[in-house]
Order: C-alpha cells, then structure tokens, then sequence
C-alpha cells in the first residue's frame, strides 16, 4: 500500500504524529504544574524544563520585562554562559528579545546573520556562537511580560514554524502563571498594606516582629524597634478638618518610607501612632536613625488644604533585642512606654528604652 491519505507510513509521518503527541504531553504537564500550589518561580522553571525536552535548544532563557524601565532581564537561563547572563539587564528594542517584547509577536530566524534585528552584542562579550533563534513572547490580554528565547538546535537544525507554534502555546502558559502571580500578589499586598500610608498594617506589623526576632535570635543578631506618634495630631483634625489629618498621615507615612531599608520594615501602628522594625540594628544605631526621623519630620514643610503652614513633630521611643526585651510583647511594651516619657516630657524628641533585659532580668 502506497502513502494513501489517512495512513502513516513514511518516517517523517511518524515523526510528526510523535512530535504532536509530545507537545500536547507537554501542554498538560503545564496546565498540571498552573493548577497546583506551587510559587511562580517553580512553574516558571518546570515550562522552561518542558520547553528544553520537547524542542532540545542548545541554549534557552526567559527574559522578564522590567515594568519601570522596559528593560529585559535574564531570569532563567541554561547555556554554556547561564551564570554569566543571570541578571544582564537588555535594554528596551535591543536585539532579537528586545524586538519581540516591543512588538508582541514572535519571531524565528533560520540565520541570525541575514537579520538585521538580531545584535550579537551578547555574543561578543560571551564568546558565544549564535545561529538560529525561536522567540517568543510572554504575555496575558496583551500585556508583555517578557520572552522565551531559544538559541540554536543541539540537532545542528533550524528552528521553524511548528516550532514557533509549539513555543508560542508554551509561553501563553507562561504568561497566564505570571499573570496569576501578579493578581495575587497584589491581593497580598491590599491585605498586609495600610490603605492611607503606603506602609504595613498593624496585623503584619505582628507577624513580621514575632518573625524577626526569632530570626535575630537564631542568627544572634541585633534588632531595634522605633515607635513613634505625632505630637499634638488631634488639634490638626479639629482645627482643619480630617482631611488634612488623613493627607498628613500619607506625607508622614512617605517620609517613613523615604528613610527605611529594604530590610526594615514600617507600619502604621492605629491612628497617628508608627513603628519600624530595624533587623541587624542596635540600640545605638536604632536611636541614631530615629533622630535622623525627628529632625526630618522637624524640618519638612506639610501644608493643610487650605495652604496654611502645619508644624509637625513626633515623639520617638526606641527599644532593642536583645539589650532591652527578649520577646516581641516587652520589646513593644519598652518602646511604647518610651515614646510617652518624650511625651510627659515635653513632646517632639527621642528617647531609649530605660530598662534592660540583662540588668532587670527581662524576658525571664
């Protein structure tokens, strides 16, 4: 019987019938991998896995788009040069990726050298051959997050259109994991975030203390606590109304937030009361970064709505881990009660917690 219609007898038939069955293994793999539990950065390297086995690139990455910026940035990688590409930032329309980020459309070219978007750039600096490329883009209702680039088959072959279409169904896999993490993480975030301030929620603030320093302890490090409150906040409220309360609330809040470490964390404690976790912070180095914070708030012009000048000042307690409390419930109680000797004291100033825990026998 002849090669009738229907019937696959020749090789590359049986070649390609293969091919598709594979692909779509593959497929549901990943829909398995986006229905599970698991955090973005595991599905996003079990695609890439997937993406190796069933098109065998001799080198691949995904490149994530820097929202800010438009930069492409290599977060995964496996090639002959991946630890040298980790974390090289492309920037927006450079190259093959550049060029499919910017337009959202996929793009294979069976010789790099007669196309004139393909810059080799990257391979000069990495002594790295290119020839063929797959790229495709990474995206969700439009928005482009990015690229899935493959560089030349271990085959010794070029990559074509069954491969474009392959790579292209992968990565809308890609792009619904990324979007889904992002929707989430911005759920997160409105639960642990203080809708006026920009800065935590006292709820976080309570999980995050009690975390940090059972890290200080099990790394016997230090770790400081400021808590502060606005001296004389409610005759603002009564004198311009709460909306100039709320907006100096938000001005404070960023000026909090223009001061702190990525490591540090800010929380908006209840009404015009702030506390800021300090991690790897002693006393000294806490109480030097709360006057830092006093005499800012001291030398920061806040305007009500009507434009009239408002004098702000804070009163700041400071307690330390381990010198003043061992566990979170005195360390808050230390700073508190500082923070109200300032303000029996005459408001608008700094002071430490009075009291340690290796002279006092705190935390016993």
């Amino acid at each position: 019987m002849k090669n009738q219609p229907g019937i696959y007898s020749g090789g590359e038939n049986i070649d390609k019938c293969t091919r598709h069955t594979a692909a779509i293994e593959t497929l549901m793999e990943i829909a398995r991998a986006l229905a599970s539990p698991s955090e973005i950065e595991e599905i996003l390297q079990q695609i890439m896995f997937q993406v190796s086995r069933l098109l065998k690139p001799k080198a691949w990455s995904l490149l994530l788009r820097d929202d800010v910026s438009g930069e492409l940035e290599f977060a995964l990688v496996i090639s002959e040069v991946a630890e040298s590409l980790k974390g090289v930032r492309l920037p927006p329309g450079q190259g093959v990726a550049g060029w499919v980020a910017a337009n959202g459309q996929s793009l294979v070219i069976p010789d790099v050298r007669s196309d004139e978007r393909f810059s080799a750039e990257l391979d000069k600096q990495h002594s790295f051959i290119t020839r063929s490329i797959a790229c495709v883009p990474v995206k969700s209702h439009d928005k482009v997050f990015g690229v899935i680039q493959l560089i030349n088959s271990l085959d010794g072959g070029i990559f074509d259109e069954e491969d474009e279409q392959i790579l292209t169904a992968i990565a809308d896999f890609a792009g619904i994991a990324i979007s889904n993490a992002k929707a989430l993480d911005t759920i997160k975030q409105l639960v642990i975030t203080d809708d006026l301030t920009g800065l935590y929620n006292s709820r976080y603030f309570f999980e995050q203390i009690e975390y940090e320093i059972e890290r200080a302890k099990r790394y016997q490090s230090p770790l400081s606590l400021v808590f502060f409150d606005l001296d004389h906040f409610k005759s603002v409220n009564d004198t311009y109304g709460h909306l100039t309360g709320s907006r100096l609330l938000a001005e404070v809040g960023a000026v909090v937030s223009a001061n702190i470490r990525k490591t540090d964390k800010a929380a908006r404690y209840g009404g015009d009361e702030f506390v800021i976790i300090l991690p790897h912070t002693d006393r000294s180095g806490a109480y030097s970064f709360a006057e830092k914070l006093h005499k800012q708030l001291n030398e920061k012009a806040f305007f009500s709505n009507n434009g009239d000048r408002l004098k702000v000042s804070g009163s700041f307690g400071v307690a330390s881990y381990p010198d003043d409390a061992l566990n979170p419930n005195e360390l808050i109680a230390l700073a508190d009660e500082a923070m109200y000797l300032v303000k029996e004291n005459g408001r608008n100033g700094v002071r430490a917690a009075a009291f340690s825990a290796t002279c006092c026998g705190k935390g016993k």
